[in-house]
């Protein structure tokens, strides 16, 4: 369903748009007589119009940093999404979560070869509470204050103005699909010891090329769809290391657990994989205006898939370290499937191996879903071309899932260190912008509503910010002279690229003054009217 827009010119009052699948909406404060005429239209019942005028209102704007236009909060209008396209539940959306910052300890094993058995397990409890936890809560309170497609991009964009939730966009959602390019080289790795052809050459880009294929294909079928296979595949992928740790029980050895060299540490490898394995809670708020129910449902969602992923990985750790002697050396990319042999034999390093695969897919889905519907967010806010804010027949953003698995695509040749480095990179630029807007809207706006709130005060919530800040630049500074030029180089894109935006649409709409007029008379004929609203839509937005 094309997205109905409305604006003015420089003389009019109101400027407004709306999205299917999205929720928001910029205007002026109306003068009364406008407000009668006006409202009973764009609202379509009383106890809507009763809603814009309430104090979270009153609250909320000038939050939206659109000019001198406000913000009104998502929850106050209609959400203006597709109602026939069916929304997750709770169930799904925990396994959504898990997958997008999980999907079982496959990738962990870095982090007992680069610092030993007792830094791993003591990195995968102790590292929740200074990031996981935080960033966890922050989206709660975040996702339910905006419950609307875009996330972070919309939390960073009503604190600090477009530009900078246009830059949060550009980075995150380039840090995602950098992500998304690591799950075929994790797939693959898998297999490779089963299918030697898989090593390398020619039958591993065929290959990738076609999970690539397969799994975008799942996305474009629907969100729906990708909740309930990220549920079978979660059980499927979890299953054989309960199995493992039963079978272990009689070979474990606890002394193992507390093996360590500080000297011996790969500091920078270690915190990359602890990072990269517990970050992305953030990434299921590109979805909120798919979500039943999100005020309610996200919070507890967030919770249940942080107990998952904490025992996910902590118990495989146990198994593996405790039963089996530690060589550090061997602990690289699919090292638990040998472990499962030596534990248990052949068939239950096949079924880890299988449980890889599977769980690499579901990972890979998740992603792009998170990826594809930040890109619609974006688009239902101005920040890019109506386009991407299309839906396919299935409900999902068609144009946002070929960008996302084209970077996949372009991306999958790096290496698995230089992939988890390099969106790590990036992720914590973004990540820095989201504690700003967060502690930016506590103090400038404490009144608005918030349907879950971090049960903390201005002080609390700043200081709950500063371990997972200290954590980026740690990370930042550990990263390598490569990592560093390539992260940069997409910062400054970035940058340049929405003001190069801003002018080319400025230039665009200034030559299309005549049509703007038509197209705001909506009695006027005018042949593409799509076409111009997103013209007007990129001005309103980058103006």
């Amino acid at each position: 369903m094309p997205a109905p827009v409305a604006a003015v010119d420089a003389g009019g009052v109101t400027v407004g748009q709306q999205a299917a699948g999205g929720g928001v909406t910029v205007e002026s404060d109306p003068s009364p007589s406008q407000n009668s005429s006006n409202e009973p239209a764009a609202n379509g019942s009383e106890d809507d119009g009763k809603l814009r005028n309430t104090a979270n209102r009153q609250a909320s704007a000038a939050m939206g940093g659109y000019g001198d236009d406000e913000y009104v909060s998502v929850g106050e209008v209609p959400l203006p999404r597709a109602d026939n396209f069916k929304r997750v539940s709770m169930l799904p959306l925990v396994f959504i979560i898990f997958y997008e910052v999980s999907g079982g300890p496959f990738g962990v094993e870095d982090a007992v070869g680069a610092a030993g058995p007792l830094l791993a397990l003591l990195g995968f409890l102790v590292f929740p509470f200074i990031w996981s936890i935080p960033e966890a809560l922050l989206t709660a309170e975040m996702g339910t204050m905006f419950p609307e497609n875009g996330g972070y991009v919309v939390w960073v964009s009503a604190a600090l103005g477009p530009y900078w939730g246009f830059q949060q966009g550009w980075m995150k959602w380039l840090s995602g699909v950098i992500d998304n390019a690591l799950y075929p080289v994790l797939f693959l790795d898998y297999l490779k010891s089963a299918i030697p052809a898989l090593e390398g050459g020619l039958p591993r880009v065929l290959a990738v090329i076609a999970l690539t294929v397969v799994l975008t294909y799942m996305n474009y079928r629907g969100l729906t769809i990708v909740g309930w296979v990220a549920v079978l595949l979660g059980i499927f992928s979890l299953l054989p290391f309960v199995v493992m740790g039963l079978v272990a029980i009689p070979k474990l050895e606890p002394s193992r657990w507390l093996e360590v060299n500080l000297q011996d540490v790969d500091w920078n490898l270690y915190l990359n994989t602890l990072f990269w394995n517990l970050n992305y809670w953030d990434s299921i708020s590109t979805l909120a205006g798919e979500v039943h129910n999100p005020k309610r449902t996200l919070p507890k969602a967030l919770l249940y898939a942080l107990i998952l992923v904490v025992l996910g990985y902590f118990f495989p750790l146990l198994t593996g370290t405790g039963a089996v002697s530690v060589n550090r050396e061997l602990w690289t990319d699919g090292y638990f499937s040998d472990i499962a042999k030596i534990i248990g034999g052949v068939w239950l390093r096949w079924w880890v191996q299988g449980a890889a695969a599977m769980s690499n897919m579901g990972m890979f889905v998740a992603e792009m879903s998170s990826d594809s519907f930040q890109l619609l967010g974006m688009a239902e806010r101005g920040m890019l071309p109506e386009f991407f804010g299309k839906r396919s027949r299935h409900g999902t953003p068609l144009i946002g899932i070929i960008f996302s698995a084209s970077g996949v695509l372009l991306l999958s040749w790096l290496s698995f260190q230089e992939i988890v480095a390099a969106e790590n990179f990036l992720y914590c630029f973004g990540m820095i912008l989201e504690f700003i807007a967060f502690v930016w809207l506590r103090i400038k706006h404490p009144n608005a509503s918030r349907p879950y709130k971090i049960p903390v005060g201005t002080v609390g919530a700043i200081l709950m910010c500063v371990p997972p800040t200290i954590l980026i630049c740690v990370v930042l500074a550990l990263s390598t002279l490569k990592v560093f030029l390539i992260s940069m180089a997409a910062v400054v894109i970035g940058l340049v690229m929405q003001p190069c935006l801003r002018q080319y649409s400025t230039l665009m709409v200034l030559n299309c003054q005549e049509d703007k007029k038509k197209f705001l008379n909506p009695n006027a004929q005018v042949g593409n009217k799509n076409a111009n609203a997103a013209l007007y839509q990129i001005y309103y937005s980058f103006a």
